[in-house]
């Protein structure tokens, strides 16, 4: 039997499954179909022609706009048609054509967004991705299987991220970039291939963080990736140097953390 509040807004043409759950004050548009194992937060709204299927529950004041198919099956040839899921936060919204998938089963069965995070038209977030806060993905942005997204990630339209891939706090991704390798926290990458081309400095400005902090980690970029030795060597030579410094701490760790890709570098993948 589904829970619907009272306070529910719900049109007579859109279909809600039995057993769903739908709170407080949520408005459901026209030919919106809301499955039976959903659970849809307090003062989500649902567009005309929003899907949201699967075992998905969406927190509170969530908009999911027109054609947005949120929490299906996952696009995998592995997946058997298991029942997985797909865990959202609040204040996400959800614009035309996005579509988000839940997990696959043999890599825990879940995908998980955070919240305030703006995904704009045509957007992807396949199964089993990590995607955290105040994150923006614009049009046509795909994120491949197991990829994690940090707080405060800008990916620039039509940007794709190549399967277990990582990308940093703070990041910036041009438009059309390829992202085939794991991105720092606070880097930007361009181009395809992409290439790491130096720090998000305007997004650390507009974060707060102060001019002889940036510099700092101006400092500490340079050794990492201009030092006579590897990335990973540079990184632990300097870290004690920089142990005040948060966010330079944050750059060592992701890079000194197990991931199944490389990291992007201002020439790896580079051609001649």
């Amino acid at each position: 039997m589904s829970t619907i509040a009272a306070s529910a807004s719900i049109h007579a043409m859109a279909v809600v499954e039995d057993g769903a759950v739908v709170g407080e004050n949520v408005k459901i548009g026209p030919f919106c179909h809301v499955g039976p194992k959903v659970a849809l937060g307090d003062n989500v709204e649902l567009l005309a022609h929003a899907v949201v299927a699967g075992k998905t529950t969406i927190g509170k004041g969530c908009r999911i706009f027109p054609m947005a198919v949120i929490g299906g099956d996952p696009q995998s040839v592995h997946h058997g048609g298991e029942e997985t899921t797909l865990t959202i936060g609040d204040n996400c919204t959800f614009r035309e054509g996005v579509t988000v998938n839940t997990g696959t089963a043999d890599f825990g069965g879940q995908t998980i967004v955070g919240n305030d995070n703006l995904f704009l038209a045509n957007s992807h977030i396949a199964h089993d991705c990590r995607v955290g806060n105040n994150v923006i993905m614009s049009n046509n942005v795909m994120l491949a299987g197991h990829v994690t997204i940090e707080d405060r990630v800008i990916l620039g339209g039509g940007c794709a991220v190549h399967q277990f891939t990582r990308v940093g706090r703070q990041a910036f991704v041009g438009g059309l970039s390829a992202v085939s390798y794991d991105v720092i926290p606070y880097g930007m990458l361009n181009g395809n291939p992409g290439l790491l081309s130096g720090l998000n400095v305007v997004g650390m400005t507009r974060a707060g963080v102060d001019r002889a902090t940036i510099h700092a980690v101006r400092r500490a970029y340079k050794a990492i990736f201009e030092g006579d030795g590897s990335i990973r060597d540079n990184a632990a030579a300097i870290r004690d140097e920089y142990a005040d410094c948060e966010q330079v701490i944050q750059i060592l760790d992701f890079i000194a953390a197990e991931s199944d890709r490389a990291l992007s570098s201002p020439t790896r993948g580079q051609k001649g």
